[in-house]
């Protein structure tokens, strides 16, 4: 894997350059593997020996309290004092001021190791980002540094039971704590009272606090709060209250553990339904709403009904990262099924005249299917780390680019968002089951990994938005924002792809079916808006995002080809083995891959009415 992260990182993305900007000056490529080093090592030795556990001995809740495995515990405190929370940020807040590329890039261990261990990190790098970009100077200092220090740790809470990711359907409410709620040092301070539902790492003993970041809706003079998300506000509201200076006041919020969610993966990371002022431990409050049922006291972020554009700094850097968790998980269970592949004998090949029953058996690489499922999932993991790191270069460039390459940077990422998070949900999962096939009826056992790892990347379709979600984004507005500005923006930059790939011999036919797929992408996207109806465009979106994301991945797989013939052409110091393969995924992905989209954009093209016109009656 070092290798392949090397080849992407330097040979393809050339991250080296970053190190002549201001803010990464400190740095150079020796610093960057330093912290890939220290990553690997956490992971390999406090987080991967203890994924079974946490999947097996799940967190319990007796009423009470919460018990998690001592393992979490120890690989929480471990990735905390690596330093790795506060990585991507300013040096005078305890940071390492690290690209993100490089950010992300360490975390992808943690991922590949154990999942259900690494969400509580993710959850709070996230959370504390959040606060350092939209919070005042105090909620930074009370509640984010002391998350970058580790100390505290973070959640996000959004969803609802009744509203999942109807986020307008919200029903929490926040009420001004007293007349003097707009003098409080830590913000304005609120009362919420509501229920959420899926929020994950919401009650533990890891840290000394946990900050939930909560979306609620503000009611107006008439009681009544506003329809649809234009209402929705975003409030700080800590687990143990603090003071204006930061003290722990030894008070718990009204935020109560109503139960834990079982899940079918990702079981090393409790998930919760979460009561707001329900009463269970009542807060005082000096704004005249003591008692019973007053609510829990969170302090608003931002202005009143803007929660939602706060909430999706962190959800969209939340979706690069589950796309990279999904990545990951398809790259354990590859690696899982190649080493299994190389060692296991079954069957015989058949030679000139059939098979020779008295020949050894071969071990099962060395049939043609057996290849084939392991091209498969090497085109699906690689390509979308691929597409991960390009997706964190261009935050990088959008961050301390030149205005101009910023503001371009800016586009792509929001054209390719819902890919990057969709595609790998998808395709890595598709790698995992692969991964259990090849392992046959083993890998439908829990002597092997590979079905821990199915099970753990099944989430990731889910969470951060479903793919329906995100093809709605990516069709309704994406493709047509700015006039088309991003789109245009993306398909020169893969004709640019195509032009380099003509000259080549080898790639020239590559280049032809990418080119093909482009426009074809292109007219599909014109056609799909031919009428002007919106449900009749984005009936079929989710087909629109799967054929889109098939012509991103063959797009990246091009880019690779061409860096790995570099390599191969200019003595390249990762051997030609490693080059090979490269090239040889990038053809499998042309040839066996590629081809599907067709019946997927020509439905959405179509604006095939099958699912519109079907009635609830006829199932």
């Amino acid at each position: 894997m070092r290798n392949t992260l090397a080849f992407l990182m330097y040979d393809w993305l050339n991250i080296e350059t970053l190190t002549q900007r201001p803010r990464f000056s400190d740095h150079s490529r020796e610093t960057f593997e330093s912290v890939l080093d220290t990553s690997e090592r956490i992971a390999r030795d406090r987080f991967a020996p203890h994924n079974r556990l946490v999947d097996t001995d799940e967190p319990h809740f007796d009423g009470e309290r919460v018990t998690l495995p001592e393992a979490t515990r120890a690989a929480v405190t471990a990735y905390a004092e690596s330093g790795l929370l506060a990585a991507g940020h300013d040096f005078d807040v305890g940071g390492m001021q690290l690209p993100y590329v490089v950010d992300i890039t360490a975390n992808t261990f943690f991922y590949r190791d154990s999942i259900g261990l690494s969400a509580y990190a993710m959850l709070t790098y996230a959370n504390a980002n959040l606060l350092m970009h939209s919070g005042t100077d105090k909620q930074r200092e009370v509640f984010a540094q002391p998350e970058l220090e580790g100390r505290y740790m973070g959640t996000m809470c959004l969803s609802e039971p009744q509203a999942g990711s109807s986020l307008g359907d919200i029903l929490t409410r926040a009420v001004p704590d007293g007349d003097d709620y707009e003098t409080d040092e830590l913000g304005p301070r609120y009362r919420l009272r509501g229920n959420k539902m899926w929020i994950s790492a919401a009650e533990h003993d890891l840290s000394e606090n946990i900050v939930h970041l909560v979306l609620a809706k503000i009611p107006g003079p008439d009681g009544k709060t506003v329809p649809g998300v234009k209402g929705i506000s975003l409030f700080v509201v800590p687990r143990i209250l603090v003071d204006a200076q930061g003290n722990l006041k030894g008070q718990r919020n009204d935020v109560a553990l109503a139960g834990l969610n079982h899940k079918l993966g990702y079981r090393g990371t409790l998930n919760t339904l979460l009561n707001f002022g329900e009463g269970k431990f009542p807060v005082t409050s000096t704004g005249g709403l003591d008692g019973k049922g007053a609510g829990a006291v969170g302090y608003r972020v931002g202005l009143p009904g803007q929660g939602l554009q706060a909430m999706f700094h962190m959800m969209n850097e939340a979706r690069i990262n589950v796309g990279m968790g999904a990545t990951m998980l398809g790259i354990a269970g590859y690696e899982a099924s190649l080493e299994y592949a190389r060692n296991r004998p079954q069957g015989r090949i058949p030679g000139p005249g059939g098979k020779d029953a008295n020949a050894p058996q071969t071990a099962i690489i060395g049939h043609a299917d057996v290849k084939r499922m392991l091209l498969a999932q090497k085109s699906y993991c690689e390509g979308a780390l691929a597409l991960g790191l390009y997706c964190a270069r261009l935050v990088d460039e959008k961050s301390t680019g030149e205005q101009a390459a910023a503001d371009e940077a800016g586009l792509l990422l929001e054209l390719l968002t819902p890919i990057v998070k969709s595609w790998p949900s998808e395709w890595c999962l598709e790698a995992n089951s692969l991964a259990i096939q090849i392992h046959g009826g083993y890998g439908y056992t829990r002597d092997f990994p590979v079905e821990q790892y199915w099970r753990d990347n099944r989430l990731n379709m889910i969470h951060e938005g479903t793919h329906a979600i995100h093809g709605i984004d990516l069709l309704g507005r994406k493709v047509r924002m700015d006039s088309g500005r991003a789109l245009d923006l993306w398909v020169a930059r893969v004709q640019a792809t195509i032009d380099r790939a003509h000259k080549l011999a080898n790639l020239g036919p590559h280049a032809q079916a990418l080119a093909k797929a482009l426009s074809d992408l292109l007219a599909a996207t014109k056609s799909a808006w031919a009428s002007g109806k919106q449900g009749d465009a984005l009936a079929n979106a989710t087909l629109y995002l799967q054929g889109f994301g098939h012509v991103v991945l063959a797009w990246i797989w091009l880019e690779l080809a061409l860096t790995a013939q570099a390599g191969l052409d200019g003595n390249g110091t990762l051997g030609a083995d490693f080059y090979h393969g490269k090239l040889q995924a990038a053809q499998y992905f042309f040839h066996y891959e590629l081809p599907k989209i067709g019946a997927w954009i020509d439905v959405a093209a179509r604006c095939d009415s099958t699912c519109n016109d079907m009635q609830d009656a006829w199932f």
